[in-house]
């Protein structure tokens, strides 16, 4: 018994000896921190604040507004990361990912609300334009009425 505790003093003293005393640095851009988060957050928001006021004036079809919000958001991300790169910060393609990410919840979201507010009929489809709608013929009583004026 006492070679084996002996054996094994031996063995975490080597192993101690031989094991590097420092630790590998941290990730300088991790997948995952508070400036992930903010990138994804602010990258939401425009999508969906973007999709909120350009389907209040573009009520023809709803990928229109889509189209705009998604092209708001990641123009603002590029944005960022562009001044980042020219010295005003530090420029990350993970940053633009979490950025792509941020705009596609957003968009989801602000569509599905639209989707439940709004509905989906023929008047306002689910994307595309909204089909023609013929007006009813006028019955020949309002005919002769308007004849008449």
């Amino acid at each position: 018994m006492p070679k084996a505790v002996l054996a094994c003093a031996l063995g975490v003293a080597l192993f101690g000896l031989t094991a590097r005393a420092t630790a590998d640095p941290p990730d300088p851009d991790p997948w995952v921190s508070r400036d992930k988060a903010l990138h994804f957050d602010v990258s939401a928001g425009i999508a969906s604040a973007t999709y909120a006021v350009s389907a209040g004036w573009l009520v023809d079809a709803r990928w229109k507004s889509l189209a705009i919000g998604g092209g708001v958001a990641l123009a603002a991300g590029a944005g960022k990361e562009l001044l980042d790169m020219a010295g005003l910060g530090d420029p990350s393609w993970k940053d633009f990912t979490w950025d792509a990410i941020g705009t596609v919840c957003g968009l989801a979201i602000a569509w599905g609300v639209d989707l439940l507010v709004g509905g989906v009929s023929p008047a306002h489809p689910l994307l595309g334009a909204p089909a023609t709608v013929q007006p009813a013929p006028a019955s020949a009583h309002a005919a002769a009425l308007t004849l008449a004026f």
